[in-house]
């Protein structure tokens, strides 16, 4: 029943790619950004409200990550996957985004010292390599390097999305299990980190869009406004509530790790959601793509049970 729980969860998330899409067409992207930032954040930390006023109680340490927290994982990481949306495919965008894990990997190398053996390496490497053919195709408008001509800027708008998200995770982890606790601190739970932090990114996004962005009043005309704040409430209410909170009681059944092996569906679901709402033909370099760095994120999650970290956030999770 829990992994069929994984399996709905990720096809919802993967949904909010095609809505991203449609509600591109009535919003720039760092505008779009910030209102859905700060809409996930009333619902989130209205929701704290009415449970536990008094945890909003954070020390200088808490603030300045959070503060981090808000530009990796909020600003940074939504103005770049919105801005390489408004380019790609939704299919492509949410496949670039599963880099994130390879990410998070070497991240938790140099950030805790979790060792890569020669087996987590070769799997990083796989897992790169299956990127190779979906860069070849369905180019973004602009070309990076000529050098090198299935770069474009969306695609490393999209890479820099999954980089940063990764770095997010690192920090949400100093956040929820600081190395230095003060005991006398306030303990800070993911959903008060995020709520928080989005409530933060999103003024950010709404500060650059209005610097960048034609304000008149709004940089979404009139007659969309409707739709628009329709739509991105739909996407705060499945990515922000539903699949934030299932995310988190997944994780008491499974490793993060093993979660984020089974995000690789999301690319999947996600060429079938953009073929249904928006018309794009599926891919088959999508399945290819998909299979190959598959064979990686195995062998970096293989070597994690063998190195015993499946079994030590089982017994955290007891």
């Amino acid at each position: 029943m829990n992994f069929f729980l994984v399996l709905f969860m990720y096809a919802a998330w993967s949904s909010v790619f095609s809505l991203g899409k449609m509600a591109l067409e009535l919003s720039p992207p760092i505008f779009l950004t910030g209102f859905r930032m700060l809409m996930g954040a009333v619902l989130l930390l209205t929701y704290i409200v009415i449970r536990n006023r008094s945890s909003f109680k954070f020390n200088r340490q808490q603030w300045a990550l959070l503060i981090l927290l808000s530009i990796f994982s909020i600003y940074l990481t939504n103005a770049f996957e919105f801005w390489g949306l408004k380019s790609l495919t939704a299919a492509k965008t949410c496949f670039i985004y599963s880099l994130s894990p390879f990410f998070a990997a070497l991240f938790s190398y140099l950030h805790f010292g979790e060792k890569m053996n020669r087996r987590k390496w070769i799997g990083m490497m796989i897992g790169f390599l299956g990127f190779i053919p979906l860069l070849l195709t369905q180019k973004g408008a602009d070309e990076l390097l000529t050098s090198v001509p299935f770069l474009s800027w969306p695609e490393l708008a999209m890479v820099g999305a999954s980089a940063c998200t990764a770095y997010g995770w690192i920090i949400l982890r100093l956040i929820i299990n600081p190395p230095n606790a003060d005991k006398s601190a306030t303990p800070i739970s993911p959903m008060m980190a995020n709520g928080v932090s989005m409530l933060i990114g999103g003024f950010i996004a709404l500060t650059h869009s209005f610097f960048i962005d034609s304000w008149s009043p709004l940089p979404v005309a009139t007659q969309n406004l409707t739709p628009f704040v329709q739509g991105v409430l739909i996407m705060a209410i499945i990515s922000n509530v539903l699949c934030y909170n299932l995310y988190g009681h997944l994780l008491k059944k499974f490793t993060a790790t093993f979660l984020s092996f089974m995000g690789l569906f999301s690319p999947i679901f996600a060429s079938l959601n953009s073929w249904i709402f928006l018309n794009e033909q599926p891919s088959l370099v999508i399945f290819l793509s998909t299979g190959i760095v598959s064979l990686g994120l195995y062998l970096i999650y293989s070597a994690e049970l063998r190195q015993g970290y499946y079994t030590k956030q089982l017994k955290k999770a007891a």
